[in-house]
């Protein structure tokens, strides 16, 4: 039985989801950098992360985008194996990406890689970048995580020989080392390890996703702990609090290679989610 969401309510309402994760942070993001706040002595790391705060603040009371840079438009569809939509999901998706830019507005950010040519829209050839997950149920939850140039442009991969795994915590220091403040700390770490080139990439992006307040353990704690060690701090100013948290995920992968991807993620960590379906 098809769904009974109709293509214009859902196109409206991915547009909100944009609108929401572009304007207010969920709330384990917000915590985390007032306990960040709280902690810092360095006063003027504390100073700017207490400015955050009050953008933060501002851009929920007014209605406005938080950064000027509304990122890149990444989606994660998780839809069950008994959803039957009755239209083109990603194309409705990419409507709403370009009605989301005109209404809220959103800096159009999508361009053509060798050209330079920007469509206007934030939509493009794989823009808006759409992962799906397929799982049991009638559902349907699509997740948006606009992702901006600074913190994207600071990520690295690279392809470990498979005894490497004792380096793994260092590449992630070199890679955050290398970044200094240019992605706008202070910093949620995704790290992927295992699967292919790609799918370690993919990994890193969702591991963004977890929440702040997840209990890290073992190598995330260690990884944190060194990160923060660093003294980088807020914004790139010095202070004790570099990350926030880090966050691993792995996959299996071929006996003869070790993928390792570290996607950086800049104080904004916005991301925003939806259930659609699910009735009985």
């Amino acid at each position: 039985m098809p769904s009974k969401i109709s293509r214009e309510t859902f196109i409206q309402s991915i547009a909100d989801l944009l609108r929401k994760a572009e304007i207010e942070l969920p709330e384990d993001v917000v915590d985390a950098l007032r306990k960040a706040e709280t902690a810092e002595e360095n006063s003027v790391a504390k100073s700017q992360l207490q400015a955050i705060l009050k953008n933060i603040e501002i851009a929920k009371k007014h209605g406005v985008p938080m950064c000027q840079d509304t990122g890149i438009m990444i989606f994660f569809a998780e839809i069950g194996n008994e959803f039957q939509p009755s239209f083109d999901i990603e194309a409705a998706i990419q409507e709403a990406v370009i009605l989301a830019t005109a209404k809220i507005p959103l800096r159009p950010n999508a361009v053509d890689p060798l050209s330079r040519k920007n469509s206007g829209n934030n939509t493009g050839t794989g823009i808006p970048d759409i992962h799906w997950k397929l799982v049991p149920g009638n559902h349907l939850k699509i997740t948006v995580a606009p992702k901006g140039a600074g913190s994207e442009n600071m990520s690295s991969l690279r392809m470990f020989n498979p005894t490497d795994t004792g380096n793994i915590k260092n590449f992630v220091l070199e890679t955050i080392v290398n970044a200094g403040g240019m992605p706008c700390p202070p910093l949620t770490i995704g790290v992927g390890i295992g699967g292919s080139f790609d799918a370690a990439a993919r990994l890193a992006k969702e591991a963004l996703l977890e929440p702040l307040d997840t209990q890290m353990e073992g190598l995330e704690r260690e990884i944190l702990e060194a990160v923060n060690a660093l003294g980088i701090g807020c914004m790139g100013l010095g202070g004790s609090i570099t990350a926030l948290a880090v966050h691993v995920k792995t996959a299996h992968c071929h006996t003869a290679s070790l993928p390792v991807a570290v996607n950086i993620q800049c104080w904004a960590n916005r991301h925003a989610s939806i259930v659609f379906g699910g009735e009985e």
